[in-house]
């Protein structure tokens, strides 16, 4: 299981940190109000951590040397994008997501590679979507017959500067679009994946589970 840092203690933080702490892994949720804390049930087992979510030494207690993903979710836009850049730059942290409230804002930020989500369309579920990559994908779209999905897919960081066609081969699904620096595109046929690349694919709705396992793993190093 893996270790997940959340900043911010209001609904959003509070509906994540009871899943991931529910599905086994290790959370530690950070707020400067202490009371915020009282939202939290009683069984709630990961740590409370009280300061600022952008500061070094508050993300070291809450164990961000060794987190696989940090999500900013409180209130304010400039804490949330200057947290989440010490987590990427400072601490390397694989995954990253920042709540943004200023959609214009959230784009300059996602052409900057910071996966980013206007609170016009947000959920504790696309935030789930992007820093648990090996959970089981949600389809935006399914077919008639039920057996086709078109979802999300969250390649590990190693896939970065690899082809799309590479993606395809290893997953045996097709890549119908991504969403880069904010926008769809329909990739070309030499197109690689980049940082901050949101990946859609149509696959088969039985195959899901493997498509996110080789995608939450390294490629495999062809031989010659």
């Amino acid at each position: 299981m893996a270790h997940f840092v959340i900043m911010g203690c209001g609904r959003v933080g509070v509906s994540l940190a009871h899943t991931l702490d529910e599905s086994g892994h290790t959370v530690a949720i950070i707020d400067q109000d202490d009371r915020a804390f009282r939202r939290l049930r009683s069984t709630f087992s990961g740590e409370r951590v009280t300061g600022v979510g952008f500061d070094r030494d508050t993300l070291k207690q809450a164990g961000i040397e060794h987190a696989y993903a940090f999500a900013a979710v409180s209130s304010g836009d400039n804490s949330n994008i200057l947290a989440t850049r010490v987590a990427r730059e400072t601490f390397h942290v694989p995954h990253v997501v920042a709540r943004i409230y200023d959609s214009g804002r959230a784009e300059i930020y996602q052409r900057l590679g910071i996966p980013t989500v206007a609170a016009v369309r947000w959920s504790a579920d696309q935030v789930l979507r992007r820093i648990l990559p090996e959970q089981s994908i949600a389809g935006d779209f399914r077919e008639s017959s039920g057996r086709l999905i078109l979802g999300e897919v969250n390649p590990d960081p190693s896939w970065i500067g690899h082809s799309l066609q590479s993606i395809e081969k290893a997953t045996g699904a097709r890549i119908a679009y991504i969403t880069r620096f904010g926008e769809g595109t329909l990739p070309g046929h030499d197109a690689s994946y980049q940082q901050g690349d949101i990946v859609h694919m149509m696959m088969e709705l039985k195959g899901s589970d493997e498509v996110s396992r080789i995608l939450a793993k390294p490629p495999v190093k062809e031989t010659e």
